[in-house]
């Protein structure tokens, strides 16, 4: 069987996807009219992370066996793939060099900005620096081979703050201190580059116009900010030297999401100021559903992560629900039949709470 023939749908389960994405849209657009919805991640692995960084085909063919999983299940995780060379990507575009632990993806081996006063040399990096000219090799295997009605997400782009502290190091938390000119500079240089690569590699997909893929879910926009280093600096540092920067990284990309995994939760107030954020993800050991729901607009859909034992699933198949509806569970259940059990229940909890 050929990859592209890993996936087949029926018209029956096509109509359903295509009503899934309007649902998805309703999220943002008719937030009154939305309703949860459930992603149940179960154990799909086919490859080893050594296999697939070396080899398009194993990476593609570990993206559909997951995604069928998906289909089984009958959950609501969108038909996409992704191709993934971790977190540090715009770092070593910069120069940073790679190292890739046992079976998992590439980190940041060193920072090459050892000074800050260096920053005035710094280059722009090309599209095709570090891993991004694999990258797109990897990226046309997966167009070239992709089945009928799956797309291709975006790969990582982290966000100005996480790759300004990949290529300077932990000293980021002095220059805040003293040379905060200086960081100044970085932190524009960083969001120039981001700014132009997003819209190149947006223009490597195929997506929908002014809606993306991301984490099994589908958001308004053309991109994800990952703020998870913010943790590192206070809400009141962010407000003064981060936040700008964020907001004209998503105005010029035409809006986008923010992923926090980090623990303060002060600094959800300071992510609500930004006007072009489209939706936001945390995770739910670290802040509160209902008390996020309640500080984010209405029209910004919501997501969180959690096990299937967790305190939060058993708060809602009990029947106690946030006021907003635009929230997405994004679950790991231990198999399919566990995780066709819990994703039964939570509709039936849901409908109850409707």
């Amino acid at each position: 069987m050929s990859i592209n023939e890993m996936i087949i749908l029926t018209n029956s389960q096509i109509k359903r996807y295509e009503q899934l994405y309007t649902e998805y849209q309703e999220m943002s657009t008719n937030p009154k009219k939305a309703s949860p919805k459930f992603i149940i991640n179960t154990p799909s692995s086919i490859f080893t992370w050594e296999e697939m960084l070396e080899d398009s085909s194993k990476m593609l063919k570990n993206e559909l066996t997951k995604v069928q999983t998906h289909i089984d299940l009958q959950d609501d995780r969108v038909l996409s793939t992704r191709v993934n060379f971790g977190t540090a990507q715009i770092a070593a575009a910069y120069g940073c060099d790679m190292y890739i632990p046992p079976n998992n993806l590439p980190c940041a081996k060193n920072h090459i900005l050892t000074d800050i006063k260096n920053v005035k040399n710094l280059q722009m990096p090309s599209y095709t620096d570090g891993w991004y000219q694999k990258l797109k090799e990897f990226t046309t295997f997966f167009q070239e081979n992709m089945p009928n009605h799956v797309f291709i997400q975006l790969p990582d782009i982290q966000s100005t703050f996480n790759s300004s502290h990949l290529i300077r190091g932990n000293d980021i938390i002095f220059d805040f201190y003293d040379n905060p000119e200086l960081l100044g500079i970085l932190l524009d240089h960083v969001t120039d580059y981001m700014i132009g690569l997003t819209k190149h590699l947006n223009n490597m997909i195929h997506h929908i116009d002014g809606w993306f893929f991301d984490y099994g879910a589908m958001w308004k926009g053309n991109g994800r900010i990952s703020n998870c280093t913010v943790h590192l600096i206070s809400p009141k540092m962010y407000e003064e030297h981060i936040l700008e920067r964020d907001k004209r990284f998503l105005k010029e990309i035409g809006g986008g999401r923010m992923h926090y995994c980090g623990a303060h939760p002060e600094i959800i107030d300071s992510f609500v100021k930004d006007n072009f954020i489209t939706g936001l993800d945390f995770e739910s050991t670290l802040h509160d559903l209902f008390t996020v729901s309640k500080i984010l607009p209405e029209n910004v859909p919501v997501l969180t992560d959690c096990d299937e034992n967790s305190s939060l699933l058993n708060t809602l198949l009990s029947g106690k629900w946030p006021e907003k509806k635009n929230i997405i569970l994004n679950i790991y259940a231990n198999n399919m039949e566990s995780g066709k059990r819990l994703l039964e229940k939570l509709r039936e909890s849901q409908l109850k709470h409707l």
